[in-house]
């Protein structure tokens, strides 16, 4: 008998409030995804040298070191795919600028995080 290679993609999510930690780790487990989690930008980049993560979802306002302060010294080691979710529209540009793969805005539907995740992991 045969076993099957785990291909789950590994997905790490940033965000300060447990809250949303709980329902994206939720969500992305039903939509087929390995869900590992960090509070700040510090403990972010911490979790990526040790844990590959194969897309970041990438809140920006947090304490310690926020997401674009993340993004910034992410880009100096790692090119996975980054999505910024934020409630702040204004910063996308700035976000992209920094090497954000795509931005949604909270708050957002389900089902449209999951495409933005698929669409910038098949690039």
């Amino acid at each position: 008998m045969e076993t099957a290679v785990n291909t789950k993609k590994r997905i790490l999510v940033v965000d300060d409030e447990q809250r949303i930690l709980k329902f994206l780790g939720v969500m992305l487990k039903v939509s087929g995804y390995d869900v590992i989690t960090a509070t700040n930008g510090q403990e972010g980049l911490q979790m990526v040298q040790t844990q590959n993560p194969d897309c970041i979802l990438l809140d920006i306002v947090m304490p310690v070191m926020d997401g674009l302060e993340m993004l910034q010294k992410l880009r100096t080691f790692c090119q996975a795919p980054v999505v910024i979710f934020s409630a702040r529209g204004q910063t996308s540009e700035r976000a992209i600028g920094l090497g954000a793969n795509d931005f949604i805005a909270k708050p957002f539907k389900p089902e449209e995080l999951v495409e933005r995740i698929t669409r910038v992991m098949a690039r």
